[in-house]
């Protein structure tokens, strides 16, 4: 019940299985007061990724939705994705017109953990990105988690202001608890969201507060726990 919505969920604009509107219904019904819709970026051609025409008319949509809405907001948002050359898939100029920005890593995975640690180092340090999605890439039973400096990684993430993800997805379960009390200890914020691709899957945060459990964290280290005005006001970095 801490949980005030989630901030990285999927609609049929991208990869989704629902459409903003029924994300929306079905995350009221939850109790939330917000949700983020972060379709994925134009380069993960694989996933949906919008382009930036595609990104106008997404936009249009949620403004419209969010006029008949009361006691609850649509977040414009996209996870975008920190390439292999550790550029970001959008430009700053389209990146400061989301409400909510989350990076993340989906291909190279076998780059050297020097080179991954510098993906995710450039994209904290990036002004609009505020959270850092599933920081480990693993999927349980198909891929491992690649290798990072967590150490440092957690260190620039405190000094941009970036939050890293506790992914939900029974698939990921990524921070895992000891790397999240990791990042309690070190002061850095982090999100308890559940990557949700359909209305039911909404329903697995309950997984990602399990770990944050494990991992001791409290309301107070979780970006999401808080009420729409004070969250919209900690995005900016």
């Amino acid at each position: 019940t801490d949980l005030k919505g989630d901030l990285h969920t999927h609609s049929s604009f991208s990869d989704g299985q629902n459409t903003i509107a029924e994300m929306a219904e079905a995350a009221r019904k939850i109790g939330y007061s917000y949700i983020a819709i972060c379709d994925h970026s134009q380069s993960l051609k694989i996933a949906g990724g919008l382009s930036v025409r595609e990104l106008k008319k997404k936009k249009k949509q949620i403004e419209k939705i969010n006029r008949n809405l009361k006691d609850f907001k649509v977040l414009f948002g996209t996870e975008v994705d920190i390439l292999s050359n550790a550029d970001i898939d959008y430009s700053d100029q389209v990146l400061r017109e989301f409400d909510i920005v989350i990076g993340a890593i989906h291909t190279g995975f076998k780059q050297s953990k020097e080179q991954l640690t510098k993906r995710i180092i450039c994209a904290c340090k990036n002004p609009y990105i505020n959270i850092i999605a599933h920081p480990f890439g693993r999927l349980w039973g198909v891929r491992q988690a690649y290798e990072i400096d967590f150490e440092e990684i957690l260190r620039v993430g405190k000094e941009t202001n970036t939050n890293f993800e506790i992914n939900s997805f029974p698939d990921r379960l990524d921070l895992n608890d000891s790397c999240a009390r990791m990042a309690k200890e070190r002061g850095v914020g982090l999100a308890v969201n559940t990557d949700a691709h359909s209305i039911e899957q909404l329903n697995y945060a309950k997984l990602g507060v399990a770990v944050a459990r494990r991992a001791w964290l409290e309301p107070g280290n979780v970006l999401n726990t808080l009420p729409l005005d004070e969250l919209l006001k900690k995005l900016k970095k």
